[in-house]
């Protein structure tokens, strides 16, 4: 009887001193999470420099260079992908390089360790290494107090004094990274340059606007962290959503021979943004690529707006020489009706647009198949 009474005032709030106790608790995890998050980005930031410092001194003993870099980049991505997974990619390789050329401190590290008098260096340039396999992760990440987010967009800037004066700025006002890539885009630093009241510029610019704000849940799945850690990122589907996938991706490749299995949930960057695309197939017959992309919801325009953008990206990095266009599916899964759309208009012309919808499933079909696969996962997981 006493545990269905504090139950009941629990419910009704009525337990003395409960929100007080709420929410602390809420803000000790939320400073946790935090916390946990400037660790990761630490520790991450530190790594990718020290990657970037290795790269840039094994090119250096090469004699040809710029093919030899290339070459140890492409040798290096593929065995570090193989072993350790997403996160090292030839952009991020050719990233960490940057990072390190554009923030040295070899001379402050190295004025900080003593060179081992018993091992002499076989060359000038032993001397600068020798003290680097010395130092600390740790040590190398309190060289940089921002997260690495802020880096990359910081090495967006190609002016050194414009790219000094954002990142002063960041960790002066503690910038969230939404703050300083809207700053950069603004062109904060050439404003504050042009304007007579270049302290009323600073005082205002460092006041955050409302969509400038991250959570500790978007700080945790920062999928620069989450690649990191080796874990999914925050584009991952729900369970619905993941299994929908997974039944439409069956439903194509038992329509026949057409349709072949290239991806799930294929990543890509556009600028400094990340985006996940649900299925990527290839067409026998059209010879081209399929994107599909799968919502939750009604369709919009937006949705047609981020599918011309994935078939952009798609036909400059993914599509090879010889093939057609790729189109792309907008599948939107309603409870109560589902659409199926594709995105034809960005075709060269009229004969293959026709074309491809004569070829490619109707789009009514899918809609259906969607609809059916949705209540059999619904009725499956009503009955556990």
């Amino acid at each position: 009887m006493m545990d269905n009474k504090i139950k009941v005032a629990a419910k009704a709030g009525t337990l003395a001193g409960y929100d007080s106790v709420l929410s602390g608790v809420s803000e000790l995890l939320e400073a946790a999470r935090r916390t946990s998050v400037r660790a990761t980005n630490a520790v991450m930031t530190a790594t990718y420099w020290e990657i970037g410092r290795r790269i840039v001194e094994h090119e250096q003993r090469g004699k040809k260079r710029a093919l030899y870099g290339e070459e140890l980049l492409q040798r290096l991505s593929a065995d570090l992908s193989s072993r350790f997974g997403r996160g090292f990619s030839l952009r991020n390789l050719r990233t960490f390089r940057l990072f390190y050329v554009n923030w040295p401190i070899r001379q402050t590290l190295s004025a900080e360790l003593p060179i081992c008098p018993t091992q002499p260096p076989e060359s000038p340039h032993e001397i600068m290494q020798t003290p680097y396999a010395k130092f600390s992760l740790k040590d190398i990440a309190n060289r940089f107090p921002l997260p690495w987010s802020h880096y990359v967009l910081l090495l967006s800037v190609k002016a050194s004094e414009a790219r000094s004066f954002y990142e002063n700025e960041a960790l002066r006002g503690g910038w969230s990274v939404r703050q300083l890539e809207r700053q950069i885009n603004s062109q904060f630093y050439e404003r504050t340059a042009l304007s007579r009241n270049k302290a009323a510029m600073l005082k205002k610019g460092s006041v955050p606007l409302p969509g400038d704000a991250v959570t500790p849940e978007e700080e945790i799945k920062d999928p620069f962290v989450l690649e990191f850690l080796g874990l999914r990122d925050e584009y991952s589907e729900s369970d619905l959503e993941e299994a929908l996938i997974r039944q439409l991706e069956s439903f194509l490749l038992e329509l026949g021979g057409d349709f072949t299995f290239v991806g799930r949930q294929r990543r890509l960057r556009v600028g400094d943004e990340w985006y996940r695309v649900d299925l990527l197939f290839f067409h026998r017959r059209l010879r081209c690529l399929v994107i599909i992309d799968l919502k939750l919801g009604k369709f919009t325009h937006a949705d047609a707006g981020q599918m011309h953008l994935y078939l952009n990206y798609a036909r400059e990095h993914w599509a090879h020489p010889g093939e057609n266009p790729p189109v792309g599916l907008i599948l939107c899964a309603r409870k109560d009706h589902s659409v199926a759309r594709y995105a034809l208009e960005g075709l060269q012309n009229k004969v293959l647009a026709a074309e491809y919808k004569t070829v490619l499933p109707d789009e009514k079909i899918l809609a259906e198949e969607i609809e059916r696969a949705s209540r059999m996962l619904e009725r499956r997981r009503e009955s556990i």
